[in-house]
């Protein structure tokens, strides 16, 4: 409801500003542009601005000097918007440029300019992209909500990919152990949804006055992600192989009993950082994070296939792929590079 309202007042008031105050005529470029700029997109809103902005601009150039050069019709418009639409990914791979850029062209050979001439058009572009910029300076949202639910999200899968391991193993069921291999490769779209979300909640956080004390947080959170890419990366890895040990019967019963143990001890721990990395009070975040550290650094002790009852050699190649996947998740948790590959015993 919130962003619906911020979007109604923002396009009205733009189009209201543009109409009256510079007095367009029917300056719809301003309320799209305004919808367009602020959206339910996680896209950075200044890219978004900057494409509308530019997009706009550029097509109405590139429209004009080609209708002087080939005249008004049916073929030249098809022309026009064929070589709008390659120029535009040309040089930017934006949709939003994209269709700006395509949609002015087209505009300018098919509709006669409006009152002003056809710049006014680019003119309202920029009023709404301005006011779009105005809201999310003035009244925006706690850019750490969505990375936050992001993150509890790709977590969770995480541990579910950890425990589906787990169960396999009990199972010695090597069809469980790919079911976990898939839903690991399937997390890759939350990665890029959470990098989409970071990304703008940077923006907001550097223009909004109100939200910058929190670009340490979110910097932080940055970090935490990269270091979750690459433990779900590397989980990915370990349930591949682990499918190949289940269907060679790699594991005697105790090592099986043992490994399944630190598989499900982790994904506990993955839970608590989870909690951690979402959780809104700096006090509860601390201790989460705490906690996280101190169980992942008494699990990373016992990853050593001696310790883990572990005989053959393929059964050992399971442990020592479960071992970068521990440093990535210390390292997720805050712990320093160094220290989180010295928690590991010596081999």
């Amino acid at each position: 409801m919130v962003p619906a309202v911020q979007m109604t007042v923002c396009a009205v008031g733009a189009y209201a500003f543009a109409e009256h105050i510079l007095g367009h005529t029917g300056p719809l470029f301003a309320a799209t542009s305004s919808l367009i700029a602020l959206g339910f997109s996680r896209d950075p809103r200044l890219r978004r601005v900057m494409e509308v902005g530019l997009g706009c601009t550029l097509g109405i150039v590139v429209g004009d000097l080609l209708v002087h050069w080939l005249g008004s019709g049916v073929w030249q418009a098809a022309v026009v918007l064929l070589f709008s639409i390659l120029l535009a990914r040309f040089l930017d791979s934006g949709t939003i440029f994209t269709t700006q850029l395509g949609l002015q062209s087209l505009l300018v050979v098919l509709l006669p300019a409006p009152p002003g001439g056809p710049f006014t058009r680019s003119l309202d572009a920029v009023v709404g992209g301005v006011f779009a910029l105005l809201v999310t300076v003035l009244v925006p949202k706690d850019p750490r909500l969505e990375p936050r639910q992001d993150v509890r999200k790709l977590l969770h899968e995480l541990a579910e990919v950890l425990r589906e391991c787990a169960d396999a193993m009990i199972d010695s069921d090597s069809t469980l152990a790919w079911h976990a291999l898939v839903r690991g490769r399937s997390c890759q779209p939350l990665v890029d949804r959470m990098r989409q979300s970071l990304r703008a909640a940077g923006e907001v956080a550097t223009l909004a006055p109100a939200y910058r004390k929190h670009r340490d947080e979110l910097n932080a959170m940055e970090a935490s992600l990269d270091s979750i890419d690459l433990a779900l990366r590397n989980s990915r890895v370990f349930a591949r192989r682990l499918t190949s040990a289940i269907n060679h019967t790699a594991l005697t019963d105790e090592a099986t009993d043992n490994i399944s143990g630190v598989l499900r001890d982790t994904a506990a721990a993955v839970d608590e950082l989870s909690l951690g990395l979402a959780e809104v009070h700096d006090g509860a975040r601390r201790a989460h994070m705490r906690v996280a550290r101190q169980d992942l650094a008494d699990i990373a002790i016992r990853l050593h296939p001696k310790l883990l009852s572990v005989e053959k050699l393929e059964g050992e190649t399971v442990v020592m792929l479960f071992r970068p996947l521990m440093v990535d998740l210390l390292e997720a948790a805050g712990m320093e590079p160094a220290e989180a590959r010295d928690a590991l015993p010596p081999l």
